[in-house]
């Protein structure tokens, strides 16, 4: 019989805005608890930041690699720079950098008033929708088979449509 675990007890606090850090060891708990079963210890980080001529971030993507996965949590351009081909540029080098960390995928979520149509046209398949968050939005689930990933980094002065 085991025994009942004495932080049933413990007084619960939420915490609006925890310490990084703090938030840090939960993901690297859970990380750690995942690749002990799954086999898979070959997580990494994949960011990309766009700066400009004085080092503030006007663009960037950020995401990881995992067990031949790689996921995109975030994809970000500043409005003035939307609808030149930056966006594109980032999500195609973070497939390449994928692909090169022997993933044969790329998982993502947008919502319904961001940008489905833009991984669409990408090459991006929604697997699941979650109709209603917020409000009667709908937050869509994506996925890429890389396969058809090109084999190379997309050049600096090349626009990818």
């Amino acid at each position: 019989m085991s025994q009942t675990s004495p932080y049933l007890l413990v007084e619960l606090r939420v915490e609006d805005e925890p310490p990084p850090a703090e938030v840090a060891i939960l993901a690297d708990r859970l990380y750690q608890h995942n690749a002990a079963v799954t086999g898979w210890d070959n997580g990494r980080w994949l960011t990309i930041l766009v700066r400009n001529e004085v080092g503030d971030i006007v663009a960037g993507l950020h995401g990881w690699t995992w067990g031949q996965t790689g996921f995109v949590q975030t994809l970000w351009v500043r409005d003035d720079l939307r609808g030149g081909g930056l966006g594109a540029r980032l999500l195609a080098t973070a497939e390449v950098e994928a692909a090169r960390r022997g993933c044969r995928e790329v998982h993502l979520d947008t919502h319904s008033y961001q940008a489905p149509g833009f991984y669409r046209h990408r090459g991006y398949e929604v697997i699941g929708e979650l109709p209603g968050w917020p409000d009667q939005t709908t937050r869509i689930f994506l996925r890429k088979t890389l396969s058809d990933c090109p084999s190379a980094v997309v050049a600096a002065d090349q626009v990818v449509e």
